[in-house]
């Protein structure tokens, strides 16, 4: 043990300053066994520190390393179990209890020793020993003294004490001395004893020489030690006065303590009283301003908002934690909520007085705007009403429930004064479109115009290039020819027809310019009305550019015309959308009355639906550039579906009427009906869509008319009896391909140059028909004699054939002399004037083709005559310059 001891001095505590006074060698009691060893140590420095090291040899060498320490003033109490048998078993009271089974009961009872010493001398005996022998505790103090344990005790204590430098020193300096030293243990030691035994002689010989010193020495230390006495006497007087002053200092500097934790309560209690009076406290004019403020006058709207916020900001001061349960702080905030309230009861129905008042006021307007297609301008009521923008913020944000009574109120009472202005507003429109005695008198001719057209067909060709629009009028029409000759009463009937198309067109731009003035009255008024509900509601208008045209096409159904005619609102997810619900609920008229009036433009002419859907998508375009998810955007465009579907159908019966033309078997054809129309109806839409933003629209329609042209005039081509097909279609499509040459249509620039196509095939087909029959017998024996070539007879040898020699060649050329031919010539030309139609004018057209034609075939003959006759003599009777004379000559006499 004493070697563990001194390995344990030297490697751990030696290099802390610390001298190890005690050990033992202990284990866990109830566990497995680990040992390990506790010790006993005290610092070499002042002031010293005593404690109680666990050390424990490493697991990875032969080691020791230090554990854990624990204070000894931390020591409570030393339990030994049994005082009276011996037991290796041991507590020690730290923070917590820790037992202990030592290797050996010596090795316990010395350790408890060395403690119970410690604690005497550094601790005045503060640890308790339990169940210890008071024996064992006896044996460890001088018998008759009642003190603390000395130096000599200490060193008593101490069973090793290791050699300083120069006791050290001097060892080897005596081994040094004598040469057995280390060789021979037992004589060194021998030698050692004699000197020790010679020096012991040496000191009693001179103690007894000294005796009178020694009784001289022994009388002053008795003195010493009566002095030592005495002062020990007063030190511990001292001691004992300087615990009581130390006493008085513990309750001075407690008392300083208490004051200074008294004088910084104060102030933090001084700093939270000012924090409420800071925060909560209402001026008296802000209390008087909500109780009894003017909401009439500016001024009084002024201090009324002040108060207002100072009352909002006392409201929602942040309060710190245990503010809430001051009975001052909860009377202070029940006087603020009974001044919200009674603010909040003012102000509502102060509000709702001012819609009310508004209504009555603004319907006393309505007659002055009765004659005009204007609407009220209600911008000075949004001028006086968004004064009070700043209290809706503040009652918002206070008291929702009474701002949506007040929301709700102003959508009641205004959804009401709309309905009026803008009803009244639309019977002005259609006064103004259609008059209140010209209406009838319009609607109450169509019928007539229709039985007088069923009742005289020849009347029809006049009129058939006249577009008026109403479909009652171009339903079932029969296209009749009325010869060479036009009676009187045709003439005046196209000239009647004449001034009804221009009596349309001024009808059609009067339509129009009324639909625009429609437009832009309720533009102006569904914005203006828009942004002050978003001031004076204080909602923000978000911009959602998500949106689109193509959305508000959507023919399936609109969610917002449900909302329309239910009436309800449906639930708000965003200011934004609350916005538009409350327009919607303000103008839920607006969209039927647009119907309507789109309704009644499209009964009085079909083609108003042109000017409509230009006007209409230039407007909803304007409208999705400023806000797509406002409700003026989603209603134009909920109705511009409406109108693109009159549009559709406009065109849809145009191809109907095209599939129902019916032709008199009796007259000639001439350019059909809907040809015309087509013509008028392109001039019209071009100059109705001219810079229009749905251009596409109108394609469409113009592809969907011009195949529906083109089919039914070949059906009506194949039909006729009267009038051959090659001049159907040739008259038709030259009129067709000048249409669109005129108005250059980009879109039609295929069909532009089918119609010249077929117009020019069937123009050959038609001369080359005709001229078959001035020279029949002529194109019969020159076509045997082709066919003969054909068969394989040279050509030279035609001649030889008995059907087709000189003679029979001669016999035929003189039944066609130069009279004859022109004879021939003139009747064709009786025929083609004949089949063709005035309006178009393509008589000269055909009658020069016809001449080149008939040169062209003349200079065929003349080439077989010379190649199949060569040297015969034979000659036609007539040359070309005679074809020219005969046909300049006839179409002048004609």
């Amino acid at each position: 043990m004493t070697a563990i001891k001194h390995a344990l001095q030297r490697d751990i505590f030696t290099p802390s300053d610390e001298r190890l006074l005690s050990i033992v060698n202990v284990c866990k009691a109830g566990k497995k066994k680990k040992n390990c060893f506790l010790c006993a140590t005290v610092t070499t420095e002042r002031p010293v520190q005593v404690k109680v090291v666990k050390v424990k040899k490493s697991d990875k060498g032969d080691f020791y390393k230090r554990q854990i320490a624990w204070a000894l003033r931390d020591l409570a109490v030393v339990d030994a179990k049994d005082a009276i048998k011996e037991s290796p078993e041991f507590d020690l009271h730290f923070e917590k209890i820790y037992k202990w089974v030592a290797s050996s009961t010596a090795e316990k009872n010395a350790f408890i020793s060395c403690i119970w010493k410690l604690n005497q001398r550094y601790l005045r005996k503060k640890i308790d020993f339990v169940n210890v022998s008071s024996q064992l505790l006896e044996e460890s103090v001088p018998s008759g003294e009642n003190q603390s344990v000395t130096g000599g005790d200490e060193e008593a204590v101490d069973e090793y004490q290791e050699l300083n430098a120069r006791e050290e020193q001097d060892i080897e300096i005596m081994m040094e001395g004598c040469e057995c030293a280390i060789s021979n243990a037992e004589a060194f030691a021998e030698k050692l004893s004699r000197e020790l035994q010679v020096l012991d002689g040496a000191n009693i010989q001179s103690i007894m020489a000294s005796e009178k010193q020694v009784n001289t020495l022994m009388q002053l230390l008795d003195e010493a030690l009566k002095e030592v006495d005495q002062i020990e006497l007063k030190l511990s007087s001292y001691e004992e006065m300087l615990q009581s002053v130390k006493e008085q200092m513990d309750q001075i500097s407690e008392s300083n303590h208490l004051i200074h934790l008294s004088n910084t309560n104060n102030v933090k209690l001084l700093s939270e009283i000012e924090f409420l009076v800071n925060h909560m406290d209402l001026a008296k004019g802000h209390i008087k301003a909500l109780q009894e403020g003017d909401l009439a006058s500016s001024r009084g709207i002024e201090a009324c908002t002040n108060a207002a916020d100072a009352l909002l900001q006392c409201m929602n001061v942040a309060l710190r934690p245990g503010h809430d349960m001051l009975l001052a702080v909860k009377q202070q905030q029940q006087r603020f909520s009974d001044l919200r309230e009674h603010f909040a009861r003012r102000l509502a129905s102060h509000l709702n007085n001012v819609f009310v008042q508004q209504g009555h006021d603004q319907s006393s307007t309505l007659a002055q705007h009765s004659a005009e297609l204007t609407l009220p301008n209600h911008h000075p009521f949004h001028r006086d009403l968004l004064r009070y923008a700043k209290l809706m913020e503040w009652l918002k944000s206070t008291d929702y429930g009474k701002y949506e009574g007040l929301t709700k109120n102003y959508m009641d009472y205004l959804s009401r004064l709309y309905e009026r202005e803008i009803k009244d507003f639309f019977e002005v429109a259609k006064i103004k479109m259609t008059g209140t005695t010209k209406e009838s008198k319009k609607f109450a001719t169509l019928p007539r115009k229709e039985s007088a057209v069923k009742q005289d067909p020849e009347s029809l060709h006049g009129s058939s290039g006249k577009l008026t629009g109403s479909t009652s009028s171009l339903n079932k029409l029969s296209v009749q020819s009325s010869g060479n000759r036009r009676s009187q009463s045709s003439s005046l009937l196209d000239m009647g027809n004449m001034s009804a198309s221009d009596l349309d067109v001024a009808d059609r731009t009067k339509f129009d310019k009324i639909f625009e003035q429609v437009l832009s009255e309720l533009e102006p008024l569904c914005l203006a009305e828009q942004d002050f509900i978003s001031k004076f509601f204080k909602l923000q208008q978000h911009q959602n550019m998500s949106a689109s045209m193509t959305e508000a096409e959507d023919v399936d159904g609109s969610s917002l015309s449900r909302q329309h005619s239910s009436g309800t609102l449906p639930p708000v997810s965003s200011e934004k959308d609350m916005i538009r619900q409350m327009m919607i609920k303000i103008f839920r008229c607006i969209e039927p009355e647009l119907n309507n009036l789109i309704a009644l433009g499209d009964k009085i002419d079909s083609f108003n639906s042109l000017y409509m859907l230009v006007k209409m998508s230039h407007h909803v375009w304007t409208a999705q550039n400023v806000d797509p998810a406002s409700f003026l955007s989603t209603t134009l465009g909920n109705v511009l579906v409406t109108v693109k579907r009159n549009f559709d159908k406009c065109i849809s019966n145009q191809i109907r009427q095209m599939e129902e033309v019916k032709i008199s078997k009796k007259s000639k054809v001439g350019i059909l009906p809907f040809v015309a129309e087509f013509e008028e109806f392109a001039g019209l839409a071009e100059s109705i869509f001219k810079n229009a933003e749905r251009r596409g629209d109108l394609d469409k329609a113009y592809t969907k008319l011009i195949r529906g042209v083109f089919v039914n005039v070949e059906k009506v081509a194949n039909e006729s009896q009267k009038t051959p097909r090659d001049v159907v279609m040739m008259e038709n499509f030259h009129h067709i391909f000048a249409t669109l040459s005129r108005l250059k249509i980009s879109c039609l620039e295929a069909e532009k140059k089918e119609a010249k196509q077929k117009y020019t095939d069937h123009l050959q087909s038609y001369v080359i028909y005709s001229l078959g029959q001035p020279l029949e017998k002529l194109n019969h024996f020159f076509e045997g004699v082709e066919a003969r070539v054909a068969q394989g007879i040279r050509e030279e040898e035609v001649s030889y054939q008995l059907a087709f020699n000189k003679q029979e060649l001669r016999k035929v050329i003189k039944e066609y002399p130069g009279k004859e031919v022109k004879k021939g010539l003139d009747n064709l030309y009786k025929k083609v004037d004949k089949h063709l139609c005035e309006e178009e004018n393509l008589l000269q057209v055909v009658w020069h083709s016809m001449q080149d034609e008939f040169i062209r075939q003349y200079k065929h003959f003349e080439g077989l005559i010379a190649r199949c006759y060569p040297g015969s003599g034979v000659t036609m009777e007539f040359t070309i310059q005679d074809i020219l004379d005969y046909c300049s000559s006839i179409a002048q006499s004609h």
